[in-house]
């Protein structure tokens, strides 16, 4: 009988056997030998890639993207990172694959935080904003967005791409405008509304479940646009609502990226949209960072190279306790 695959944060080099995944990438390639397939396996534990080298013309069609899939393979060390060499791959069948244990919950990644737990704080985040009219614009969008915002994922496969992210990270930016808005003398209200609502066109950009890509409206629009658009509609339907500080909130919407060249159509130009950009990209920052020490594999206090920070990060050492 085959050996079981380890989950993905126990796969070594030395692993073999049969596992199951969520295919979310997939990528038919051209190297010096022909065509191999490229692909991005998860389960709950993680996500790591793998190559199809051999029978590369009959497994390409045995499964596409965003399909749950049953793996023979084998790891292997490729440039300090490990990945997984497919022999044999095909699309999961659910009423015969139970019986060997396939589990859909055992490969989606999900926030470390119940998802219940950051609704709730994100009812108590809104609550807490004093503005009448921030307070009921917010109420109005969380309320007509529900479904998606208790487990949509903030992004494809950048940062927080996992059921629950995009909540995790509007909820830490929320903690972090509030602090910075106080010690900078900011108005906290429309800075937490910012933290809030800076990604909210995300929730139509991108298409979930059980994999994330990105929806129709999402790559003819983006989620900037889609997001003023849901912010200026909430607030056409509140009766009275102050043009001025919509114009305000839809700023924070519209520069939250920070520059031009990073997609933004305006920059930041007043203190609460500078501090909500810096607060945005500091915790998609982190969160890669914390990502990729968690995924590293390779041998040394260093961890790979991580193309997106453009860095490879110090793993740390073991320090002794600080004396008294």
């Amino acid at each position: 009988m085959m050996a079981t695959l380890p989950r993905i944060k126990q796969l070594t080099a030395e692993s073999s056997g049969v596992g199951f995944f969520l295919c979310v990438q997939k990528d038919v390639r051209q190297g010096r030998a022909g065509d191999f397939v490229s692909l991005a396996l998860q389960d709950a534990t993680g996500r790591i890639a793998a190559k199809i080298f051999d029978e590369v013309e009959r497994l390409k069609g045995e499964f596409d993207a965003g399909e749950f899939v049953k793996v023979r393979a084998r790891g292997n060390l490729y440039n300090d990172r490990l990945q997984l060499i497919v022999e044999n791959i095909r699309r999961v069948h659910p009423d015969q694959d139970r019986k060997d244990g396939f589990r859909e919950e055992d490969c989606v990644l999900s926030a470390p935080r119940p998802l219940d737990e950051m609704w709730a704080e994100l009812q108590a985040v809104v609550h807490g904003v004093s503005d009448g009219w921030i307070r009921a614009l917010l109420e109005k969008i969380a309320c007509e967005n529900e479904e998606r915002l208790r487990v949509w994922p903030a992004a494809q496969t950048l940062h927080h791409a996992y059921r629950g992210g995009f909540l995790e990270h509007v909820l830490k930016i929320a903690e972090v405008v509030s602090s910075l808005a106080a010690l900078y003398g900011a108005n906290r209200d429309v800075a937490v509304a910012g933290a809030l609502l800076h990604d909210i066109g995300k929730l139509y950009e991108l298409d979930y479940g059980p994999a994330t890509s990105y929806s129709r409206e999402g790559r003819l629009v983006g989620h900037i646009a889609v997001g003023v658009r849901l912010v200026r509609e909430a607030a056409s339907a509140i009766d009275g609502f102050p043009p001025a500080l919509l114009t305000e909130l839809e700023h924070l919407v519209l520069s939250h990226h920070g520059c031009l060249e990073f997609g933004s159509p305006v920059v930041p130009m007043t203190i609460e949209a500078f501090i909500l950009s810096f607060a945005d990209d500091l915790d998609a920052k982190i969160n890669m960072a914390r990502q990729a020490l968690g995924d590293d594999t390779s041998d040394g206090e260093f961890t790979a190279w991580h193309g997106r920070l453009e860095r490879v990060l110090w793993k740390g050492a073991v320090r002794p306790p600080a004396s008294r």
